[in-house]
């Protein structure tokens, strides 16, 4: 294979008791009597460097020789493996450095590492399974990196020597000093009750090495839920806890991977100034994964781009302004690198919502009142109509009665005043993803829809949200993003009058979260079905909404929503609402936050321009 090459073997995915060895079978070295696929106990028999049965994997499954294989021109075992565990790939011409890291033979390789910079908050942005993970446990000392070399990894004097005179050089000096401690904040909060249990205040007391979790916790807004148990917590203070146990520690070093899940607009901003302050406050070095790019362009002194082919390779680009960083990943091209990394950009001017005058009324709601008790929260709804082939954006801060809407719509809940037409089919994505049935993708999918594998249904669903690679996955071993994309995938099978989606972007990355949209889109466009689409990232609510419905009041104690209004009038009442003002971005037209209190803010404040000054 030329050195420009990879050849990776999914030990996940490949199943040699399912299958005849066609990949072995078909290879032409091997029909030649060259060993180039074989099973991993042969390709290791002879091998002096390990010893006996020391390989990954079952010894059944299959090894690649990255020396004889014939690279992505011939792809003949790709295609002929029935359970798509093989991927041949050619690396980007310009790129002709050594992985940072490779963690075995027909394995993922990293490509470079970010760069943290004291008193700073580095961004990095790129799909998941892209390395970003093994950068930080580089960075982190968790893990060696091994420069590629297999086997005994290099000595830290060749790592240094291999990034003396860059900007990492003085980071990986103080890694090998021993001289930095790490505080991490983990990508899937729900997760934390099963870890910790008990009390909150219990958790953020051990992790208050600042003495500041009292103050953390009154600017975020959990102060009054600190003496409630972990497992009764919404996934939004969650993640607000989570926040806060790791900006308590005291560290040198702070890895937040997504801030955003589950918060609203004014919850983000909030958490992204905590990061700020705390980067600026001393020599503090902030590594950022972030999805949400309105936030990671407020947040973000400069990022690093992360791109490759997910599972297989990834390469993390030297450091960029963060405004170019970001318009180069939306336009698909990095200049720098000369490398494109996606076939068409992604675009925000050329969006309008649709014209639906005169659009057959798909639901008729009357006026809805729904209260949990006396003292408890409590939502009112303004009478409201949601037409045929729309897609109705749902817009309004945390604990307003946005989930609840949604449940009374969808049956789970009775409204305390008004009626609903019963005869309404809904097909309903709750909040929290809770799929863990023991059985493959593909089947529970087919307990939907027996469009399952059809033209249309693989184009219009099963491609723009990726579903290919994990249709044989068992659904518990399912990522977060992948549960996610899945369970969209539940809801858009089913043949409703109406499809309710309640944060479809929680745990995607940038790309998927324009393919959830795409697919979101489309299915309305082509058939003329209607849905309502709860969210919290204003890229996506931009690029999707035909419409808002705009919620407001006091959270957790009762909302409001009135009813459904155009793009620009919605959205102006909302952000009015939180004190956030939005402009476009003159080069791409994407949405930005305007910094509080800037000349641009208080201009668009006093127009009453919230949402874009035109």
């Amino acid at each position: 294979m030329a050195d420009d090459s990879i050849a990776v073997v999914d030990l996940d995915r490949c199943q040699p008791d399912r299958c005849n060895y066609e990949c072995v079978k078909d290879c032409p070295p091997n029909r030649t009597g060259k060993e180039c696929i074989v099973r991993r106990e042969e390709a290791y028999a002879d091998r002096s460097d390990r010893e006996e049965g020391d390989y990954a994997g079952d010894p059944d499954q299959v090894w690649i020789s990255e020396e004889i294989c014939l690279g992505e021109t011939c792809g003949i075992c790709v295609d002929r493996c029935p359970f798509d565990a093989i991927q041949i790939v050619n690396l980007p011409q310009e790129l002709d450095e050594a992985p940072i890291h490779r963690y075995g033979e027909n394995s993922f390789a990293l490509y470079g590492l970010p760069a943290p910079r004291d008193g700073q908050v580095t961004g990095i942005l790129g799909p998941n399974g892209i390395g970003k993970t093994t950068a930080v446990r580089i960075l982190a000392d968790e893990l060696q990196p091994n420069l590629g070399q297999i086997g005994d990894p290099p000595a830290w004097d060749a790592i240094l020597d291999e990034h003396r005179g860059t900007a990492l050089q003085p980071y990986l000096e103080a890694i090998d000093d021993e001289d930095v401690s790490v505080a991490r904040k983990p990508q899937y909060v729900d997760k934390l009750p099963d870890r910790y249990g008990g009390r909150t205040r219990d958790l953020l007391e051990r992790a208050d090495e600042r003495g500041v979790v009292d103050e953390l916790a009154r600017r975020v807004g959990i102060a009054p839920v600190l003496d409630q148990d972990l497992d009764t917590l919404s996934g939004g203070e969650l993640q607000r806890v989570a926040l806060i146990a790791t900006l308590a520690r005291d560290a040198d070093f702070y890895f937040l991977d997504e801030i955003t899940p589950y918060l609203d607009i004014g919850q983000r901003m909030t958490a992204a100034r905590l990061v700020r302050e705390l980067a600026e406050s001393g020599d503090r070095s902030m590594l950022v994964v972030e999805h949400d790019l309105a936030i990671l362009d407020l947040l973000a002194d400069g990022i690093h781009l992360a791109y490759g082919q997910p599972g297989v390779f990834g390469v993390i680009t030297p450091p960029k302004s963060t405004k170019q960083g970001i318009n180069e990943y939306l336009a698909g091209y990095l200049e720098s690198e000369n490398v494109r990394v996606r076939d068409s950009e992604i675009t925000f001017e050329t969006h309008a919502p649709r014209t639906l005058t005169g659009g057959k009324p798909v639901v008729e709601y009357p006026a809805l009142e729904k209260s949990y008790g006396e003292g408890e929260f409590g939502l009112s709804v303004e009478a409201g109509t949601i037409h045929e082939g729309e897609v109705l954006g749902v817009v309004g801060p945390n604990g307003i009665g946005k989930s609840t809407f949604a449940q009374l719509l969808a049956g789970r809940l009775a409204p305390d005043a008004g009626s609903l037409d019963a005869s309404l089919d809904i097909s309903y994505k709750p909040q929290y993803v809770e799929i863990d049935r023991q059985m493959r993708v593909e089947t529970f999918l087919r307990t939907i829809t027996d469009d399952v594998g059809s033209s249309y249904w693989t184009t219009e669903i099963a491609q723009p949200l990726q579903l290919d690679p994990i249709m044989d996955q068992q659904l518990p071993d399912l990522s977060g993003g992948e549960r996610q994309r899945v369970a969209i995938a539940a809801c858009l099978s089913d043949d409703a009058d109406l499809y309710l989606l309640d944060e479809p972007s929680a745990h995607l990355d940038v790309e998927q979260r324009v393919r959830t949209t795409t697919a979101i889109r489309r299915y309305a466009e082509n058939h003329d079905a209607t849905a309502l689409v709860i969210d919290h990232d204003i890229y996506m609510v931009d690029l999707l909404s035909d419409r808002l419905l705009v919620f407001d009041g006091e959270p957790a104690e009762h909302g409001h929503a009135s009813q459904p209004q155009p793009m620009r009038e919605g959205m102006n009442d909302f952000l009015a609402n939180l004190d956030v003002t939005f402009r476009r971005d003159e080069r791409v037209g994407r949405p930005r936050i305007n910094k509080p209190g800037s000349q641009l803010d208080r201009e668009q404040k006093q127009s009453g321009e919230y949402y874009y000054s035109e």
